[in-house]
């Protein structure tokens, strides 16, 4: 059995000289890594916008959806937006934000890779274009459209991080 993994570039290739101290994929878990923030995402994406509806469809407590809707709104993947009933006191709604919305490849490959191994049957939702009712999938792709394997990717560092983080020498 061969082994297929990214290709790691330059100082990087070597995995025991360096730590993912800075990770991105550590800080996206850190925020939406457990499962009522991501169901709570999920139905923001079906439509969800009100507290009860979040707390019903996603199966929590209020106490916990409250304190997922919070983080998620401090975070900035939702907003919240007051509405009022006639009659009733006003209230707030919670839409996603742009930088929610950007989370949506990440969630649905989720969806993808479960209906894939986890299912054991057909999925039960189907993800498609609506207009034309193609089939929607996740894929790794490079900018030039081609799809991207695991042993076709490459891991660098980022030249303009670095810049970032080296110390500024100062003008004499």
């Amino acid at each position: 059995m061969s082994v297929m993994a990214a290709v790691m570039e330059g100082p990087l290739a070597d995995l025991s000289s360096w730590q993912p101290t800075e990770c991105s994929i550590a800080k996206a878990i850190e925020l939406v890594g457990t499962r009522s923030a991501i169901l709570i995402l999920r139905e923001a994406y079906y439509g969800t916008t009100r507290f009860d509806g979040f707390a019903q469809r996603v199966g929590i407590t209020d106490a916990a959806a409250a304190t997922q809707l919070r983080r998620l709104t401090e975070a900035g993947l939702l907003a919240k937006q007051p509405y009022q009933e006639e009659g009733k006191r006003t209230r707030h709604e919670y839409v996603l934000t742009p930088k929610g919305r950007d989370l949506l490849p990440a969630v649905l490959a989720l969806m993808q890779w479960g209906d894939t191994y986890l299912q054991p049957g057909p999925p039960p939702l189907l993800l498609v274009e609506e207009a034309t009712g193609a089939p929607v999938r996740v894929q790794v792709r490079s900018d030039t459209g081609r799809e991207i394997a695991l042993d076709e990717l490459a891991v660098r560092l980022n030249p303009d991080y670095l810049d970032t983080i080296r110390p500024r020498k100062r003008k004499r």
